[in-house]
């Protein structure tokens, strides 16, 4: 098997690039008063799931490699926390719906 010479396509880089764009569709629509809360805290983890993986494909150290795919697993679990936060918070069920799309996308991205 080729080693893989440039992230763009690594295929976890790719399901976190799509995982950024539904985040950021989704997000535009959560309620004002969450900007600097959970729309914020979201954004930042999907955004590091892509950013994770390039930054340790791009490392010359294999140790260094292999680490950043954990760092970005570790990322997507906190993305998935957010729709449990939302339901703990008993938001709109509109706002629910998108979290529930969001936490499928996620659970795909992870297996």
């Amino acid at each position: 098997m080729a080693k893989i010479s440039h992230f763009p396509e690594l295929r976890f880089w790719q399901g976190g690039m799509e995982l950024v764009e539904v985040v950021y569709r989704i997000s535009a629509s959560f309620p004002r008063e969450e900007v600097h809360g959970l729309t914020s805290q979201l954004r930042r983890a999907a955004v590091s799931v892509p950013s994770d993986m390039a930054e340790g494909h791009t490392r010359e150290s294999t140790k260094e490699d292999r680490n950043h795919p954990s760092i970005a697993q570790a990322s997507l679990a906190e993305a998935g926390t957010q729709p449990e936060i939302a339901q703990w918070l008993r938001e709109p069920t509109n706002w629910l719906r998108c979290w529930i799309r969001l936490r499928f996308l996620v659970d795909s991205c992870m297996h």
